[in-house]
């Protein structure tokens, strides 16, 4: 990604909370920054960056939005209206981050919660549909009806903070969600997006520098940087994905590791345990043991354990047959994973758990089929060539 691209990806949401704050009309004034970001990857690289780039959008894209207006005005034939009410000229630019101002907005609670987390990572985190829908497991066709009444019900609405308390819980997902297509790329040909996941941590930083009390924004952090830590073990030097089990962690980042652990360790003895704490503490547990063999799995199937009940979902309950094959052993987590499945779905970690059970049970044979039929599912490019080599070490090693 060049400079410009990560100029204008940085200042998109910004751009936008300053034109709905002054417009309205959420789906306009996206349409409008649209035409400022193209205009800018256009002018930018030959003219070079203007000395205010974020006034510069914010100044393209509300003319854009007035030339709409005048235009949508003229054809319901109201002249003399548009004349009595000319729409105003854009605000001074401030220095301040709108983009949290905006996730307020898109976390608005006349949404349903799956409609505010699908726009705010479309209008945010700058996620594609077909990505937000590969993040909830549903169909392309799902999200994009959820964004487009999302921004009809936002028709009119302009930014404030009102509700953040109701409000964060949602925020929190569509930042955990943000930073996970960051950590492991649902597409494409790199195994992470680290624009994504660099985003998601500033921007938890900047919430928990607003309430810094509370236990799962300081969760949420924690779990972003123990997590982040392990990046630069994840692929070896070709760019090949390597698994946790056999990452040299002397590349893990010491410095997230040691603030995860600090600010995890405060969380849970000072505030309500909720999930993203208790997946951080899950993070922890890997982050400190100082060989793969050290790691303490029964602790970590009890976190598991209370996570399931707090909050349910496929990839706990995934993750947790892993956890609990380590401490029961491959054939009872084969038990656990078959029963689970009936409730997950086809995604291609329900088979690459399976083949990995399979594996270390001895069934070369299941392993590398189940391989094979993850690697179908997958569209990281990074996983398929993953999964499809665990496969091809496995061929003709069985009979």
């Amino acid at each position: 990604m060049t400079d410009v691209e990560s100029l204008l990806r940085e200042l998109a949401p910004q751009v936008l909370a300053a034109l709905v704050r002054r417009y309205g009309d959420f789906d306009a004034c996206e349409d409008a920054v649209q035409e400022a970001l193209l205009a800018a990857s256009q002018q930018w690289p030959a003219e070079g960056v203007p000395d205010h780039p974020k006034g510069w959008l914010i100044t393209t894209a509300s003319r854009r939005r007035i030339e709409q207006w005048r235009s949508e005005t003229a054809r319901r034939r109201r002249e003399e209206a548009v004349a009595q009410h000319e729409p105003p000229e854009p605000e001074p630019v401030s220095g301040v981050d709108d983009t949290l101002t905006l996730l307020l907005l898109c976390c608005h609670p006349s949404l349903t919660r799956p409609s505010q987390v699908a726009l705010t990572l479309r209008a945010v985190g700058g996620l594609t549909t077909a990505e937000i829908a590969r993040a909830f497991l549903v169909p392309e066709a799902t999200i994009g009806q959820r964004i487009s009444r999302a921004k009809q019900k936002l028709k009119g609405e302009r930014l404030t903070n009102d509700g953040r308390p109701e409000r964060l819980t949602a925020v929190l997902q569509v930042l955990y969600l943000i930073f996970t297509e960051g950590h492991t790329a649902s597409s494409g040909d790199a195994l992470s997006r680290v624009e994504l996941t660099t985003e998601a941590i500033r921007l938890v930083r900047q919430l928990r520098a607003d309430r810094p009390d509370d236990g799962e924004v300081t969760g949420l952090l924690a779990l972003m940087l123990l997590t982040e830590a392990r990046r630069p073990a994840r692929v070896d030097a070709t760019g090949a994905l390597v698994p946790l089990a056999e990452q040299d962690r002397t590349r893990w980042n010491r410095a997230f590791i040691d603030e995860g652990v600090a600010l995890i360790t405060k969380a849970l003895a000072t505030a309500p345990v909720g999930p993203y704490q208790l997946q951080a503490a899950i993070a922890a547990v890997h982050d400190e043991a100082a060989t793969a063999e050290e790691t303490d799995w029964a602790q970590i199937l009890t976190l598991y354990d209370l996570l399931r009940v707090v909050a349910p979902g496929p990839m706990v309950t995934l993750n947790r047959v892993v956890a609990f094959a380590q401490v029961h052993g491959p054939e009872r987590g084969l038990a656990e994973l078959s029963e689970a499945a009936k409730h997950l779905g086809r995604h291609h970690r329900v088979d690459a758990v399976r083949a990995h059970l399979l594996e270390t049970a001895g069934d070369l044979a299941g392993a590398r089929e189940a391989y094979l039929a993850a690697a179908r599912r997958t569209l990281s490019l990074p996983e398929q060539a993953f999964l499809q080599s665990r496969a091809r070490a496995l061929t003709g090693t069985f009979t």
